[in-house]
Formats: C-alpha cells, sequence, structure tokens
C-alpha cells in the first residue's frame, strides 16, 4: 500500500492506504476524524464539506493521492484553532442563531459558510443572497433562514 502524507487540522498525517481511496473515508474510518459526514457519497449533499487549502471541498470525491504533503485539511474539529478561539465565530454564531435542529448536516454547513465569508471579505465587498444562494449544502430539516442569518451576522462582524 502508498504512503499519502498531508497536514489535517494543523498537523502532518500519514496514511497507508491505496491511491484511489477518498479522503473523507481517509479521515473517517483511517483517522477518526468523524465532523465530516456522509450523506451522498457523490459530491451533491454536501454533508462531508472541509477545507482543503482554505477552500471548500466535499472529501468523498478526492482521491487520497491527490493530496500533496503540503496540502491543508481542516475539518470542524480544526476550525476553531483557525480562529484561534474555543469557537469560531461561525459556530458561535450558529449557537447563537440556534442554526441546529438534527445537526447532521451543520459541519458541512459551517464549513461551507467560513470559506464564503473568507472568500468574500478578500474580495472586500458585501454578502450577497446570491452569494448565499451558492452553497448548495443540503439541510433536511430546513433551517436555510437561520443558516443565512448566522453567515450575515459573522460577515458583519469583520
Amino acid at each position: 500500500m502508498p504512503e499519502h502524507t498531508f497536514r489535517l487540522n494543523g498537523s502532518p498525517v500519514t496514511v497507508e492506504v491505496a491511491s484511489d481511496v477518498r479522503l473523507l473515508w481517509v479521515l473517517r474510518d483511517l483517522l477518526g476524524v468523524t465532523g465530516p459526514k456522509y450523506g451522498c457519497g457523490i459530491a451533491v449533499c454536501r454533508a462531508c464539506t472541509s477545507h482543503l487549502n482554505g477552500r471548500a471541498v466535499t472529501p468523498c470525491a478526492i482521491p487520497v493521492g491527490s493530496l500533496a504533503p503540503d496540502d491543508e485539511v481542516v475539518t470542524i474539529e480544526g476550525l476553531a484553532a483557525t480562529a484561534g478561539a474555543d469557537l469560531h465565530p461561525m459556530q458561535q454564531a450558529w449557537l447563537d442563531q440556534d442554526v441546529v435542529q438534527c445537526g447532521y448536516c451543520q459541519p458541512g454547513q459551517i464549513m461551507a459558510a467560513v470559506a464564503l465569508v473568507r472568500r468574500v471579505a478578500d474580495e472586500g465587498r458585501e454578502i450577497t443572497d446570491d452569494d448565499l444562494d451558492a452553497i448548495r449544502n443540503v439541510c433536511r430539516c430546513g433551517t436555510y433562514p437561520r443558516i443565512r442569518e448566522a453567515i450575515r451576522k459573522v460577515m458583519s462582524q469583520m
């Protein structure tokens, strides 16, 4: 089996697994990182959304062999550390807006929201309804209005 090395939540990791195994299974089954959820396995529901080098990605669609040693994967477990706090501001906004119902999709929702807010802030503009509409993560409980409120709250604090 080939070895694959990348950075996970700030620390280097090495796994011995076939190159075509999807990153989601490496995270969950080999590394014990369960925040990214398995929903559909075909990058549609986006319950597994995590960050790869700062961009929102769906690990269910990424073969581990495509990662390089300097690639940084951040999951919900490592998100707060990126803000140097106990909770990332987006996680706090989720609590403040009482977003969660069942909670299954929420790690992916939060990771997608953080990536969006970072991108919009880097572009030096306000968040728009079109930006929010572009988040395609599925929430079966329908908490989309509260998700949007939480994202707007964080954006207004930047």
